[in-house]
């Protein structure tokens, strides 16, 4: 079984010793310009379009994370009718309710505002939020977002969560469709955002989106920067409307100095990591899943690649 492995801002050394431990009969090679001697699978990450253009020998392409907007921006590269996998969760999503937990609990608990008044020599206590009041809504209910509302619910908050189809999650109000999804906003007091990025979400959080949300909410984004325009964004915590963000991720990632997200204290910037794929269990997912394929079996993670997710 022939492999050709690529990832951006990889240690390709790391990741190769653990796919050889999973995978130790396969002849896995880093893939080079130029390369094109026969292959069996394709691990990726944000690959360049020559790798996987032209090539009619590949069972599968594995995506090494959960996102795969990159690389469906490859567009007519991307081999016909070769199935595109994903990581369906390999340790992310315990990170990603991790880091939600704490920003939706920072805000609530007021520890944001505390940093001022101690930034100021200021005792200052403030009464605290309703918790009644607190409703986070988090749009997106695939395996990531389903895992950020179980971190969410030891604490009461009321939940609210929006998908393009209909779901049912215990404890939940769940609203589905374009249909839906004003109502959702307007409910919501603290809006968690984990969408895959398409051509449906991208630019989703506008100036008239985002002003359907409760006043004083707030917005934390561990999904993609494309979804929110940033503009708009930050006239509205300007404004007052919303109170605040805690950012993962932004359209041009590493964020410029220059950019206004900076002067904001308003904005708590993280460099994307809220959910940092684990290397051996990817491999040792991915391991499991080229076995199957070759028993002739389905495998979950099969991305639709018109859907783009």
């Amino acid at each position: 079984m022939n492999i050709i492995y690529y990832a951006t801002g990889a240690d390709p050394e790391v990741w190769l010793n653990a796919f050889r431990l999973y995978l130790p009969t396969a002849d896995i090679r880093i893939w080079e310009e130029g390369d094109t001697a026969p292959a069996d699978y394709a691990l990726v990450w944000k690959p360049p379009a020559a790798m996987l253009r032209g090539r009619t020998d590949l069972k599968a392409i594995f995506n090494l994370g959960a996102g795969v907007d990159a690389i469906l921006q490859l567009g007519e590269a991307l081999p016909a009718g070769v199935p595109l996998i994903r990581v369906d969760d390999a340790g992310m999503g315990v990170q990603m309710a991790e880091y939600v937990a704490h920003a939706v609990l920072r805000h609530f608990r007021r520890f944001d505002e505390y940093q001022y008044s101690q930034d100021a020599k200021q005792w200052q206590p403030l009464a605290p939020h309703r918790k009644e009041e607190f409703s986070i809504g988090v749009l997106g209910l695939g395996a990531l977002g389903q895992r950020i509302i179980e971190g969410l619910q030891v604490f009461g908050f009321p939940l609210l969560g929006w998908s393009r189809s209909p779901k049912k999650i215990d404890g939940v109000q769940c609203f589905d469709g374009e249909a839906g999804l004003n109502a959702f906003l307007s409910q919501t007091k603290v809006l968690v955002l984990i969408l895959p990025l398409t051509k449906e979400t991208e630019n989703l959080l506008d100036q008239s989106k985002l002003s359907l949300l409760k006043s004083d909410a707030y917005v934390i984004n561990v999904a993609r920067g494309a979804h929110i325009v940033e503009e708009d964004l930050l006239s509205l915590i300007q404004s007052g409307h919303i109170a605040g963000a805690t950012l993962d991720v932004f359209r041009e990632e590493p964020l410029p100095p220059s950019h206004p997200f900076w002067q904001e204290k308003r904005i708590h910037i993280t460099p994307h990591i809220s959910a940092l794929t684990v290397r051996d269990e990817s491999a040792k997912q991915i391991a499991g899943k080229i076995a199957s394929l070759e028993r002739g079996e389905t495998v979950a993670g099969l991305v639709d690649q018109l859907k783009g997710y």
